[in-house]
């Protein structure tokens, strides 16, 4: 018999904060492991962009307005594609081995696929919570007029 999955009550319930912060710990370690003259380089952009990645995800959740919170999800996708690219720089000045950098980047895709999944349950629970009925959106970037806010694609 199965349980029901416990509704979080604090952000360190959340499951996309848990795993984005354990993100963030591996990206610190490849801090720690780059050469000496990137201390002050690719690696403090690396814990700036790791920090900015679950601080967004904690302001976020602190948030009430449901654009507020899609706002800081953004934010924070923004913050993941860079330390994703910080991950191709480190494979191409060799700093790792591929295997160490692809494994990383694998953890990275899970977590965009979970920051992904928080931003589809919000849009949920905020279209569930609308007693107005609407026509659904065109597919992403396929109006000129499209609301960049309510059309995201998650």
């Amino acid at each position: 018999m199965q349980t029901a999955p416990k509704p979080f009550q604090t952000l360190e319930d959340l499951e996309a904060y848990q795993l984005v912060r354990e993100f963030r710990k591996a990206m610190y370690s490849v801090t720690r492991r780059q050469p000496a003259f990137e201390k002050f380089e690719l690696a403090s952009q690396i814990r700036r962009a790791s920090v900015s990645l679950t601080n967004n995800i904690a302001e976020g959740h602190g948030r009430y307005h449901f654009l507020d919170q899609l706002k800081f999800l953004l934010q924070a996708h923004g913050s993941l594609e860079e330390l994703i690219d910080d991950l191709n720089v480190c494979f191409d000045e060799k700093y790792f081995p591929a295997e160490d950098v692809e494994s990383l980047k694998q953890l990275g895709w899970r977590v965009h696929n979970v920051i992904n999944g928080y931003g589809r349950y919000l849009r949920k629970r905020k279209t569930s919570q609308e007693s107005t009925l609407r026509e659904t959106p065109e597919p992403y970037g396929t109006s000129e007029d499209a609301d960049p806010i309510t059309d995201l694609p998650f």
